[in-house]
């Protein structure tokens, strides 16, 4: 079968259907194919439904620590099959609510595998055959996938990707997790609290390498306070069937270790899907690591086709490749396009950590003259009617005109509150500007106007040294 679009969407993910309906709202004749499920990796197997069981284990694990605020509940029982059955039904639930949205705003919608076959051309095989698409343009938004490593491939019993993971319907008494980022302690800490024996393995110092220093540590000791056991500069090997589990051997600083564990979690990175795409023939170039070259204005080599999200390039968050996606449609219905803008950071540990925008180390780098301020939750009347004082709000601004330059949240609802200094650097707000804002109290954002007259020495609820 032939068909006709002006645009073609290639993939489904949190780039690509926002793409083809902010196409579909702009009036372009818009065909989205996906050849997996609407929403890709992110509402499907990412961060939709990890956020749902980190949810309810933070739920679970609040209720049984909550015996010194006087609630006691002797009786609870978590049923984790249940839970699974519910997320499940929740991603279904926003499965067709998206293909709703894109068959309202007039984009039609394909279930199929995509190959490039000419530069305004492309072959889509569905469970029913082959189709030709001719396209005036395209976005190539096709996302990611997790990676494995030697020795540790996937195969969904013993070995387990965050996708497999997710999929679990029972709780293992013990897991090994193989990297120390931001999915593996997700994961991890799930787990932890639901009452599984976990056990991190990270190849490099430490973990949530990247993050700075001062912000994961209240992760890691959280860790520890979960019984998590994090083995850093080391390195999982290989692993064998055992009595009543796995073996598995872990070279450490020590020497070699021998655990067992009853499953293995591996998170060590995502790979790009480009993969006959048919990009080459095109002349499309990419990166060394694979990443689809693209210009300020998301198009490739050819011109018009463009590239938005994992497959330009990390950050690989769902947040930055729907914007991409909004630009390149807006480019694309030759409307102005803004530049895309500082995109926030998340990770949703115990506790949480945001952040946006420069840090102070990146900020002197470039040669500014800065002024820091911190808040800790622990001066915060919401934070302790909630048990939750672990953390602080910073903010850099810089130091002449006072102009946040960024800003980074460890604590309670961190990912939540961090979108009020994602604005603060969007539109180049001062620390005057945050200060004198009325929060509600008591209320976590309190915290975010205290650090910004931390700056100016002006917090009321600590003491600060003037800066200014």
């Amino acid at each position: 079968m032939a068909m006709e679009t002006e645009v073609l969407v290639i993939g489904a993910g949190p780039g690509g259907y926002v793409a083809a309906l902010k196409l579909g709202k702009l009036g372009k004749k818009t065909l989205l194919v996906e050849k997996d499920r609407l929403g890709g990796v992110c509402l499907n197997s990412g961060c939709i439904p990890s956020k749902a069981m980190i949810h309810i284990a933070s739920q679970v694990h609040k209720l049984r620590k909550a015996k010194a605020q006087g609630l006691e509940a002797p009786d609870l029982r978590l049923t984790w099959s249940k839970v699974v059955d519910w997320k499940d039904l929740m991603v279904q639930g926003l499965n067709r609510g998206i293909a709703t949205l894109e068959k309202g705003n007039n984009v039609v919608v394909m279930s199929g595998a995509v190959k490039l076959t000419a530069a305004h051309e492309a072959e889509v095989t569905t469970p029913t055959g082959k189709n030709t698409v001719s396209f005036q343009q395209a976005i190539v938004v096709t996302g990611s996938h997790p990676i494995s490593i030697a020795g540790f491939g996937f195969d969904g019993a013993n070995v387990l990707s965050s996708t497999d993971a997710l999929a679990l319907r029972e709780v293992p008494g013990r897991l090994l997790v193989i990297g120390g980022g931001i999915i593996g302690l997700e994961l991890g800490t799930v787990f932890a609290k639901l009452g599984a024996q976990v056990t991190v393995v990270e190849f490099l110092p430490q973990v949530l390498t990247g993050v700075e220093a001062d912000l994961a540590a209240p992760v890691t000791r959280n860790l520890q306070r979960l019984g998590v056991t994090v083995w850093t500069s080391s390195k999982a090997k290989s692993f064998k069937a055992a009595t009543g589990g796995l073996e598995v051997s872990v070279e450490t600083p020590e020497g070699n270790k021998l655990m067992e564990t009853d499953k293995i979690l591996v998170c060590v990175g995502r790979a790009i899907n480009t993969r006959d795409l048919g990009l080459e023939a095109l002349g499309i170039v990419c990166d060394p690591k694979g990443h689809i070259v693209v210009n300020q204005n998301y198009q490739t080599k050819q011109p018009h086709i463009y590239a938005v999200g994992d497959v330009i390039g990390p950050p690989y968050l769902a947040h930055k490749a729907s914007r991409e996606g909004v630009l390149a449609a807006l480019h694309i219905a030759g409307q102005p396009v803004e530049p895309r803008g500082a995109i926030p950071a998340a990770i949703f540990t115990d506790p949480e950590i945001a952040a946006v925008g420069e840090t102070e180390s990146e900020a002197r780098a470039r040669g500014a003259e800065v002024i820091t301020g911190r808040f800790p939750f622990s001066a915060l009347g919401k934070a302790q009617a909630m048990r939750e004082t672990e953390g602080f709000v910073r903010i850099v601004a810089d130091k002449s005109s006072h102009k946040v330059l960024g800003g980074a949240i460890v604590g309670p609802e961190a990912a939540d509150l961090i979108g009020e200094l994602c604005l603060a650097v969007k539109v180049g707000a001062t620390l005057e500007d945050l200060g004198s804002t009325v929060h509600p109290h008591p209320t976590l954002s309190e915290a975010i106007s205290e650090a910004a007259e931390a700056c100016l020495g002006q917090a009321l609820h600590i003491l600060t040294p003037s800066q200014v």
